[in-house]
């Protein structure tokens, strides 16, 4: 049965909002470690050296790995809303341990926290856009969504920008705490996903959701396809229809944060040993982010006719060829622009490879898959900052870190070429790499 439309519905605006509020917190939580950096290496109160400030940064990541794989597999199971809410208020309350931590210890503790609840949210506000976008507009739909992680690193690096000098790095963690506001909001206006509704049995509270917001109510049939698949989302993860794909897809999210977590976590202090102040060190991140931004909106638009595929092959190249040209030291307004188009290829092409999975897998299992291919993902986020560390260790400078993060770009690239198109109204089309195994039915609606 079809909800017909209606002019007295609630408008989905309101689940994009809080879904894009809540990734603006969940980025700027992530990515103010990278700005806050230099204020923390060689600086009191810590003074700690670049080898601890990686490990931390990769320890932090293995919160997000945690964070990723545990809750992505509990929302198919308790529910979007309440893993969206408990994930923002989680890292939300942790930001603030971080922002009054006396010790180094407690501090690090605080970011594993705090990145566990981050590693939540992403599954969480991706499934619940993606159910509530118009079937034409998904991909646009999910591109603004998750312009919320760049935004949020462009407002931790003005943050730094503005606060570090002055006041070091405290206040630029308090202020991660805004997610408070998203969460109340979430608490007062979010609805739970009609779709989970229906497969855990309570029929009528979904259809009622499906009815206020105008959304396609799904027939008997499929009713029961998606019932079954969402008993056991994980084992259907590893089932014949997906599991090689899955673990291609994996792949591709690792290479994808190995660059993209390697590159933001590093680049303000790699630009510091280049020999840039500390504000316009924090600039470049800065200049990442708005490519990242621009970019994913960019990506998305195209990828309404083009496909999610090819636009993130295209910034996986992007970036690889953004970071060979920084090898040749340019002036700083073009290395700018290298950085910008780095971020396209790096956390854009993420957030594309986030539309991509969420449009791989049924509604009944996309979050466990978007769980698992992100705490996947992690191991290569993990990999990230120590890598960087590694690198600047060497002493090779700009030119050494570019090469190093373009490296994975290029693989990147080579292993997306291998997985098949998606298209947002059915799903896997029909091209030669997707020919090999049957899709359930829920999978060709």
């Amino acid at each position: 049965m079809m909800t017909a439309p209606s002019s007295t519905h609630r408008s989905r605006t309101i689940v994009y909002f809080i879904c894009w509020l809540s990734l603006i917190a969940d980025g700027y939580d992530l990515y103010v470690y990278g700005t806050t950096l230099p204020a923390l290496i060689g600086q009191e109160p810590f003074n700690v050296t670049a080898a601890q400030a990686g490990t931390v940064g990769s320890l932090a990541l293995v919160g997000m790995l945690a964070g990723s794989l545990v809750v992505g597999m509990l929302t198919d199971k308790l529910g979007r809303r309440k893993i969206l809410i408990g994930s923002v208020l989680l890292f939300s309350s942790f930001m603030l341990v971080c922002a009054f931590s006396p010790t180094w210890e407690i501090f690090a503790a605080a970011r594993f926290v705090a990145c566990f609840g981050v590693g939540g949210l992403l599954p969480t506000a991706v499934a619940l856009a993606n159910e509530f976008a118009v079937p034409e507009k998904k991909s646009l739909t999910l591109g603004i969504v998750l312009t919320g992680p760049a935004l949020g690193t462009i407002a931790a690096s003005l943050s730094s920008m503005l606060l570090i000098e002055t006041y070091s790095f405290r206040p630029v963690y308090a202020l991660g705490s805004f997610g408070f506001i998203a969460a109340a909001l979430a608490w007062k206006y979010l609805p739970e996903s009609p779709a989970f509704l229906t497969t855990v049995g309570r029929a009528a509270q979904a259809e009622k959701i499906f009815t206020a917001y105008g959304l396609a109510s799904p027939d008997a049939a499929v009713r029961t396809s998606n019932s079954s698949v969402a008993a056991s989302p994980t084992r259907q993860l590893f089932g014949a229809a997906f599991g090689a794909r899955s673990l291609r897809i994996w792949l591709v999210t690792l290479l994808s944060m190995l660059t993209m977590f390697g590159v933001s976590t590093w680049l303000p202090q790699i630009m510091r040993n280049a020999g840039y102040g500390l504000g316009s060190s924090v600039s470049f991140l800065l200049a990442y982010s708005v490519g990242a931004m621009l970019g994913t909106v960019l990506a998305s638009l195209a990828s309404q006719r083009l496909g999610v595929k090819p636009l993130i092959v295209t910034g996986f190249v992007t970036a690889a060829a953004a970071l060979m040209l920084m090898t040749s030291n340019p002036p700083t307004a073009l290395m700018m622009l290298l950085v910008a188009l780095t971020g396209f290829g790096g956390m854009g092409t993420q957030n594309q490879i986030n539309d991509y999975i969420a449009q791989f897998y049924p509604t009944s299992m996309r979050a466990t898959g978007l769980g698992w291919a992100l705490a996947i993902g992690r191991l290569g986020a993990i990999a990230g900052p120590t890598y960087g560390a590694l690198i600047i260790a060497t002493g090779t400078g700009v030119a050494g870190a570019a090469i190093a993060f373009a490296i994975p770009a290029i693989f990147g690239a080579i292993m997306m070429l291998t997985l098949p198109r998606v298209s947002p109204a059915r799903g896997l089309a029909n091209d030669s790499s997707s020919a090999s195994a049957p899709l359930p039915a829920s999978k060709q609606s």
